[in-house]
């Protein structure tokens, strides 16, 4: 049996479809929210399984993983986030890459040596690496027109993997992924009135429009904070709202906090300043429940008395 573990997000699901529209096999299919990242400890795997693992921390699975191993499984793992240590086993085959302008899409990219490059693109523009997408999207040729195609469609997919439950999701993930691989290009998706596309876009638009009526929570020069109430469409908007307001301000940090357990907590997405692309998984990372990468970093669960303190070190963090 083969397994494919996957984050829920652009990156994950875009990483997954250039690997199966370049090697389609059967396989199981784990994935979940976008928070959800813990994936490795699902499988029961034996002798003989394979699994590959794309879009989720192995610092946050070092011990599942350490499992997995011990059973004689070759592991394929590609990622972009803080890893910690890395095992050094003769079946795990790792590609880590946790420079703050790579993804897991485009590391699959490259090896891959480009075959579904339209695709990794999309999963950079959908990652937030606007800049980097914008750049390779120059170099292949593609018009302004087509560029937007492509942002949009990655922040579309992005967007679907936000949420406190998959049933909260316009598509799981695993249903997304599965739709979008009948698609050998992202174009061939928007060209499709059939496709999720449509769905995802009026979806987007209506939570975005609820979004962008919150004035910040907090403000300083080098940080902005915006607090969602507890709705499911703050949750589904929360990580691509953080990421319109970091394009928006690239100078300042920003943190997207939504209510949960009446007040009591709340779940986090931090965004580095795209001028400043650093810190903010470390920075997360010191709270129970967060991690992250060095552009973007969330909590799953920050109790509320600890919101002063996290605003306060990521404003110090962040201070010119």
């Amino acid at each position: 049996m083969h397994y494919d573990i996957f984050n829920g997000d652009a990156d994950g699901i875009i990483a997954l479809l250039q690997l199966r529209l370049a090697n389609p096999i059967s396989s199981t299919l784990i994935t979940g929210i976008k928070r959800d990242i813990e994936l490795v400890e699902r499988i029961n795997c034996q002798a003989g399984d394979s699994v590959t693992v794309l879009d989720v921390s192995m610092a946050k699975n070092n011990a599942a993983l350490a499992k997995v191993l011990e059973h004689d499984v070759p592991v394929f793992y590609a990622d972009h986030h803080l890893p910690g240590e890395i095992p050094q086993h003769p079946l795990l085959d790792a590609h880590i890459d946790t420079d703050p302008n790579m993804c897991t899409g485009l590391i699959v990219d490259r090896l891959l040596e480009g075959q579904f490059h339209a695709w990794a693109i999309t999963a950079a523009f959908g990652d937030n690496l606007i800049a980097k997408a914008t750049e390779l999207a120059e170099k292949a040729g593609y018009s302004q027109r087509e560029q937007s195609q492509l942002c949009e469609l990655g922040t579309l997919i992005n967007y679907n993997g936000y949420g406190r439950a998959v049933d909260e999701l316009h598509y799981h993930p695993a249903e997304l992924f599965r739709t979008l691989c009948q698609y050998d290009s992202p174009f061939a998706a928007i060209n499709d009135t059939g496709s999720p596309y449509y769905q995802l876009k009026k979806g987007y638009e209506q939570d975005m429009a609820l979004a962008q009526s919150i004035t910040p929570y907090w403000e300083s020069e080098c940080l902005r904070v915006f607090l969602l109430p507890p709705t499911s469409a703050s949750y589904r908007i929360s990580g691509v709202f953080g990421n319109q307001l970091a394009n928006e301000s690239p100078q300042q940090a920003h943190l997207v906090l939504t209510e949960m357990n009446s007040g009591h907590a709340y779940t986090v997405s931090l965004r580095a300043p795209l001028s400043n692309k650093q810190g903010a998984g470390k920075l997360c990372s010191e709270f129970a429940t967060g991690g992250g990468r060095e552009g973007a970093g969330g909590i799953n669960n920050l109790p509320a008395e600890q919101l002063d303190e996290l605003i306060g070190k990521v404003a110090n963090f962040y201070q010119y």
